[in-house]
């Protein structure tokens, strides 16, 4: 190898680790990834930016606006109400939600189907009376399965597009994917709602009091609460009626051994409790609880801040809020997502009731307890917060943040107006572009314009509904992926694939290297494997003398499947914590899953895309 290829091979290195860490936000570890390549004159200066020129960034961007759009015209309001009935069998269940989502990934983003569907799918266990993560999993590999149908369906769809144009000339169209997809698709869900649900360790489990509904929180003893003066086990009979746990007493910042049953509450002092949403709102209500002394302490530095603001009329542009806005508090369950703003950090260092006028009660991690003091934990991906405040503050922060309510289902109400323009712009964009008059990109930003005109999509939505952090990461790994394959990457990794499969044929090497890449997915971002699965897919194929098509939709297949891992698809991480899974939870029904990916798609593929 030259010495630029090891360079390269050794920053592509460091940028997988980083992002198989996850401790920093993957668009910042593709940027310094690029940055370091334009300094070691990896990536010419000149291309350093070119990612964000690309039609791929811009075909992300603007369906994940197309999908607010199909989400403002109500449709979903008429299919909801058939979607829960806690009276239906588990696979049923499933089948009937994993194939709804699985049709919403085909037209719009799949975390955004996920989104949609998981406070559904919630609220049907718990009346049920079973564990959510009895069927989250299967949704989240279902709203996946769905991607793989279309153009739209995921971004590795558009990135092995925009690859092919640049190769061969011209993009894949909004259904080649369909066939392959679509096989895939029905025989992964049939395998979820059958017996793969049965695989996950929480169908062992009593149905009842599951720990993924269970939040740890900390709650101060306010002035004139009826605590004062008594005992901790005389509260026995308060705490009990809510139903929630005490798991100890915390005294002028120190927490008192063991459950502190015996001392005698004094006011400011912090009750630690476990318990469910309501049973904790119960307590509070019962003991006239109040937010925790941090919290006090840190609103009381931010009156003089909130006040000014205020009184400048920026409560609503720096997400401030008034003494009177703290009225009418509303208490709401927020699941946080992988690229969340809060994530890796504490609620002391974003200043939740300064800031934003809401209280962080609870956080509920994977069924954890844990010792720290809630406000200096550190929130973690997949970690399920309960937090208290206004309504319209609590959706503001919660945006902010980068989190998900999953406590309440927002589906827009249904207007017959609203659905044809939603559905009549983007049909409209997807029969232009299929019949050749535009190409895809330029069709779906004129459906876009459209739903501006129309009001359907509001100015704010178009800016809060794009994935900025998905956009710059696409962007500059892109540049990345160009190097890998100028500086002859490509070459290096698909002669030792081509070794390894040596007198095999084109169809074993291709099998293998959808493995390399299911594997791959799994320990990745799938938008960092598949910008470095494309060129490869076209050289392997060129070495071959095969159809590079065959060769880009493996990829782009084995790119969108991974279900060994929670960090491997946004969907795995967000059901991570309202599940209530662990790590290792996941290959149990992945696997097998993956197995059926190959087993299908591989000769799918083969029939349809002949090598």
């Amino acid at each position: 190898m030259t010495q630029q290829q090891v360079l390269f091979f050794i920053l592509l290195a460091a940028i997988l680790i980083m992002l198989l860490w996850g401790r920093v936000r993957h668009d910042l570890v593709a940027a310094g990834g690029l940055f370091t390549a334009v300094i070691l004159g990896l990536v010419p200066e000149s291309k350093a930016f070119s990612g964000f020129s690309h039609p791929a960034v811009l075909v992300v961007a603007l369906v994940l606006i197309a999908s607010r759009a199909i989400e403002n015209s109500g449709v979903l309001g008429l299919v909801s109400a058939r979607l829960v009935d806690e009276d239906r069998p588990v696979w049923l269940h499933i089948a009937i939600i994993g194939s709804v989502g699985a049709a919403l990934s085909a037209v719009i983003n799949n975390v955004a189907a996920l989104a949609l569907l998981m406070p559904l799918d919630i609220q049907a266990a718990r009346k049920a009376g079973r564990p959510p993560g009895l069927t989250l999993m299967p949704l989240s590999f279902a709203t996946i399965l769905g991607g793989l149908i279309t153009l739209i369906g995921t971004p590795p769809n558009i990135i092995a597009s925009g690859y092919r144009e640049k190769a061969l000339g011209a993009p894949f169209q909004m259904f080649d994917f369909a066939p392959v997809g679509l096989a895939v698709a029905i025989a992964g869900l049939a395998f979820v709602a059958s017996i793969g649900w049965r695989f996950i360790p929480k169908a062992g489990k009593e149905p009842i009091a599951s720990k993924e509904d269970e939040f740890q929180a900390e709650l101060i003893v306010s002035e004139g609460s009826p605590a004062i003066d008594k005992l901790v086990a005389e509260l026995d009979d308060e705490i009990e009626k809510a139903d929630v746990f005490l798991v100890g007493l915390i005294r002028e910042g120190k927490r008192l051994p063991g459950r502190a049953r015996f001392a005698r509450i004094i006011q400011d002092d912090v009750l630690v409790v476990e318990g469910s949403r309501d049973g904790i709102a119960e307590l509070i209500k019962a003991l006239a609880l109040h937010r925790t002394a941090r919290e006090k302490e840190r609103e009381k530095a931010g009156d003089n801040e909130t006040r000014e603001n205020a009184e400048n009329g920026n409560g609503s542009d720096k997400g401030t809020v008034s003494r009177q806005a703290l009225s009418a508090p509303t208490i709401v369950e927020a699941v946080v997502r992988s690229d969340a703003r809060l994530a890796w950090r504490s609620a002391a260092s974003v200043r939740m009731r300064s800031r934003f006028g809401v209280t962080l009660l609870g956080l509920s991690h994977r069924g954890i307890t844990f010792r720290e003091q809630l406000s200096e934990r550190t929130i973690e991906p997949g970690d399920v917060l309960l937090l208290a405040g206004p309504r319209t503050a609590l959706g503001r922060a919660i945006g902010w943040f980068g989190a998900m309510s999953i406590s309440e289902v927002s589906i827009a109400p249904f207007a017959a107006w609203r659905a044809a323009i939603a559905f009549g712009f983007f049909a409209a964009a997807i029969l232009a572009a299929s019949l050749g008059f535009l190409y895809f990109t330029t069709a779906i930003a004129i459906a876009v314009a459209g739903y501006a005109a129309t009001g359907l999509v509001s100015p704010r939505e178009f800016y809060d509904q794009v994935d900025w952090p998905v956009i710059v990461m696409l962007a500059c790994l892109l540049p990345l992926g160009s190097a890998f394959e100028d500086l002859g990457g490509t070459g290096v990794v698909s002669d030792l694939i081509l070794t390894l499969t040596q007198g095999q044929s084109a169809a074993f090497t291709l099998v293998v290297f959808m493995v390399v890449i299911l594997a791959l997915s799994d320990l990745l971002n799938n938008l960092a494997t598949m910008v470095m699965a494309s060129p490869l897919a076209i050289t392997i194929a060129g070495k071959l003398g095969a159809n590079p098509d065959a060769f880009l939709m493996a990829a782009a297949v084995a790119a969108s499947t991974a279900f060994l891992t929670p960090i491997g698809h946004k969907n795995n991480t967000l059901i991570m914590g309202p599940g209530g899974y662990k790590f290792g939870d996941y290959w149990r029904m992945g696997l097998p899953l993956e197995l059926i990916v190959l087993l299908v798609g591989a000769p799918a593929i083969l029939l349809i895309w002949p090598l």
